[in-house]
């Protein structure tokens, strides 16, 4: 029977200051089992030598390469491509992309329009290479909170969507959130803001995030891979204990 249990990992992005074998070796050491590469220091859109290596470095550590996190933002004329070209040098067949500039209600229906369109461009374009597109759930977006992506995913059927508690959410708030969407669900971005972007250890929002487990690991079909992002100070240090603590919500789930 297929293990149905989010696979524990680590948004490269949560160490920009680190090159790619230093975030590999952290990741394997805190014994996590995927990484989501970002686009913006670590592997450049269009720079296949860089994502092939880089994927190289990351499968030889024992580790998955689980999706690449790009900064494509829907524009009109805006190249999907290159993000394409590197996402498959580095074996990813997820992309996370974003919906725009503009928060969902202040959207006209032209700014929707055009956005829903240049989605569907680019679903239909990433499907040709077996790469699935998934949404950064983000205020600036137009898939800022529940109603806003279930409407976007209705839209445009072929994405899916990342989770993330809302910037101030409570608890039960953001739980009611990610339970609104989670059939949609791909990835969860963990990360512990409180209050607002106050950056604090994973286990002092325990209640939320073992919640969080117990109830993606219920679905049908659970979002794939639980993403560590952001950890306090940007501490490399700190990696390895909160990978623990997301590692025994899972299990325990």
């Amino acid at each position: 029977m297929e293990d149905m249990t989010m696979r524990p990992g680590l948004c490269s992005v949560t160490f920009r200051q680190l090159a790619p074998e230093e975030i590999v070796a952290l990741a394997a050491e805190a014994q996590l089992e995927v990484i989501e590469w970002g686009g913006d220091v670590h592997v450049p859109p269009g720079d296949q030598d860089r994502a092939a290596d880089v994927s190289r470095v990351t499968r030889d550590a024992g580790l998955d390469v689980c999706s690449y996190g790009s900064y494509f933002r829907a524009g009109a004329y805006e190249t999907l491509t290159p993000i394409l070209d590197s996402a498959e040098a580095l074996g990813a067949d997820r992309v996370r992309i974003w919906a725009g500039r503009v928060d969902s209600a202040d959207a006209t229906p032209e700014q929707y329009a055009q956005i829903v369109a240049r989605l569907r461009d680019a679903a239909a374009e990433a499907s040709e290479r077996g790469i699935g597109l998934a949404l950064e759930y983000h205020r600036g977006t137009i898939a800022d909170n529940p109603d806003a992506v279930l409407r976007l995913l209705a839209d445009v059927p072929a994405l899916s969507t990342y989770w993330q508690p809302s910037v101030d959410a409570p608890e039960a708030t953001a739980l009611a959130e990610f339970d609104a969407i989670a059939a949609h669900t791909s990835a969860v971005h963990v990360f512990s803001w409180w209050p607002f972007n106050e950056r604090l250890r994973l286990h002092e929002r325990q209640g939320m995030w073992q919640a969080l487990c117990s109830a993606a690991s219920a679905l049908p079909v659970p979002p794939r891979d639980a993403l560590l992002e952001f950890v306090p100070g940007d501490d490399p240090a700190l990696l390895a204990p909160e990978a623990a603590t997301l590692r025994g919500w899972l299990a325990r789930a």
